[in-house]
């Protein structure tokens, strides 16, 4: 049986102070029939939260990850760093990291092999801009996506990495996605590696990426290939966070 997983992903927003805060609001409203938590800060705030999330029911996780181990590389931090301050997870791949700043299906595969060789779950992001979706290409780019990174790694790598399925055509956009069209793409998401490997397929939480809110979270989560959400905006608010936690 998979967990829920619901996974806060705060961008580059706050302060320290605002950080803490946000961190221990989520904390106190954290329970057992809750879906497993976890939250993805800026990185010069997670040696903090490291401290504040020790021993509770949420995890810290990062925003991306260097596609490279160690060396002259300004800027980048590395898989071995994450971990060092408690990351369980790292984001590798995320739709804004792919349109802004230039990230590949190559560069994407390199951080996810990065994340998994110092113990931190990778979560992938694949998904399919509106242009593509409007040319039918969608699971065309899943494919691709998902292609790149098992060449890379072998798909028995998937045993220790999260999926989430960002339709970046209904992220900021004003279009929404529906349950029946998310799940129909988390359904293909997950037959695709079932044809690989069963067991992984079973087992892999694929998460849903498109602005999930409170509203909208439990008929998206009642699907059943979406096993929870990475959350963008509404991570910012803990009220709003623990709703959808507590949607599953």
């Amino acid at each position: 049986m998979r967990r829920s997983l619901v996974v806060g992903n705060w961008k580059m927003n706050g302060t320290l102070a605002s950080a803490e805060a946000l961190a221990k609001g989520v904390i106190a409203g954290l329970s057992p029939s809750s879906a497993d938590a976890a939250i993805c800060a800026p990185y010069v705030f997670l040696p903090k939260l490291q401290d504040l999330v020790k021993g509770t029911n949420l995890a810290l996780g990062a925003q991306n990850v260097a596609d490279k181990e160690s060396g002259a590389f300004t800027g980048e931090i590395s898989a071995a760093m994450l971990s060092e301050v408690g990351c369980k997870y790292a984001i590798v791949g995320h739709s804004e990291r792919r349109t802004y700043y230039g990230d590949t299906n190559e560069s994407v595969a390199a951080r996810f092999c990065q994340a998994l060789s110092k113990g931190v779950i990778p979560i992938l992001c694949i998904g399919e801009t509106l242009e593509q979706r409007e040319q039918d290409q969608t699971f065309a780019v899943i494919d691709e996506q998902l292609a790149a990174v098992i060449n890379a790694a072998g798909i028995a790598a998937f045993a220790g990495a999260v999926i989430a399925y960002e339709p970046v055509w209904a992220i900021g956009t004003g279009k929404t996605a529906t349950d029946e069209q998310a799940q129909e793409v988390h359904h293909y998401i997950r037959q695709y590696l079932a044809a690989k490997d069963q067991t992984i397929a079973d087992n892999m939480q694929i998460l849903y990426g498109g602005s999930a809110k409170p509203d909208n979270a439990k008929g998206l989560f009642a699907m059943p290939d979406i096993d929870g959400g990475l959350i963008g905006g509404a991570s910012l608010d803990a009220d709003s966070f623990l709703k959808i936690c507590h949607s599953v």
